[in-house]
């Protein structure tokens, strides 16, 4: 009976490991799910759940305030939407800013970028969101504003009034978005949230009153100042009193406060390091 031989083996051969293939590179995360995701933020946390809450918070209780104070003759409209867009020209920009620094503030955004390497697209998410944010608000406001008219001409007695026109309402959402984008821009150059909420206030407070100051006093800065006062110019968006002038003034004005100090906040963004 003859015996099978088994070959053997060369142990002094290194046993070759099979690499599993790849099969294709991963699926880029689409925009969509990183708005998505940035609105959640937003909501997700119970400062941004009384944030948003406090939009219509402060709604109500400006609409209350008009009902209880205001003369009956100022029951109209454009008394209730005046008296709302005060708190949400303050709300609003707080929210933008918020959306921004929180990935430094919170120290989130190395997470952030890790998963979403292309900090542009974060940045561009977190725009849209705020804008929309913006202007869902807005509609909110309008929305209380015309109830207040209703419920408040039926308690006084007085005629309905509706003193405002489409065209008008556009404007003030121009307006606050354009407010809401300066807070925007402020929390990309400074990453900071304490640091931009002042630099806002700052900008929303002292600097009109300077450039006032300077305009009363000067001559040459009276004609100068709707084309160097963001704010001045903004100003006739809510007035309703916009033609190829103010639109020139605002552009410009735009350019020098929002655009500029925007690219260099995003070149800033783009290059600095994230902890």
């Amino acid at each position: 009976m003859s015996a099978i031989a088994v070959p053997q083996t060369d142990q002094s051969r290194p046993t070759q490991q099979v690499r599993p293939r790849r099969t294709g590179v991963p699926a880029r995360i689409p925009t969509s799910r990183v708005i998505g995701v940035e609105l959640r933020k937003m909501f997700d946390t119970r400062s941004g759940f009384w944030l948003m809450a406090s939009i219509v918070i402060a709604n109500l209780l400006a609409t209350g305030a008009v009902i209880l104070w205001a003369p009956d003759s100022e029951l109209t409209y454009s008394t209730f939407a005046a008296a709302i867009g005060f708190p949400m020209a303050v709300i609003l920009p707080m929210i933008a800013i918020l959306s921004v620094t929180g990935e430094w503030s919170q120290r989130s955004g190395l997470t952030t970028f890790t998963l979403v390497p292309h900090r542009g697209r974060v940045i561009w998410a977190k725009a849209v969101c705020a804008v929309g944010v913006g202007i869902v608000s807005m509609l909110v406001a309008f929305a209380v504003g015309a109830v207040g008219n209703l419920v408040g001409t039926a308690i006084t007695g007085t005629d309905l009034v509706w003193d405002a026109s489409f065209q008008d309402l556009v404007f003030i959402v121009l307006g606050n978005v354009l407010g809401m984008m300066v807070g925007f821009m402020l929390g990309v150059l400074i990453r900071n949230s304490a640091g931009a909420i002042v630099s806002y206030f700052v900008y929303s407070l002292v600097f009109p009153t300077i450039f006032g100051l300077l305009a009363s006093a000067q001559g040459w800065f009276r004609d100068l100042q709707p084309w160097v006062d963001f704010n001045y110019a903004q100003g006739a968006l809510f007035n309703g009193s916009m033609f190829g002038e103010q639109w020139a003034n605002l552009g410009v004005a735009g350019a020098i406060w929002l655009v500029a100090p925007m690219v260099v906040g995003l070149a800033l963004v783009m290059r600095s390091e994230v902890k």
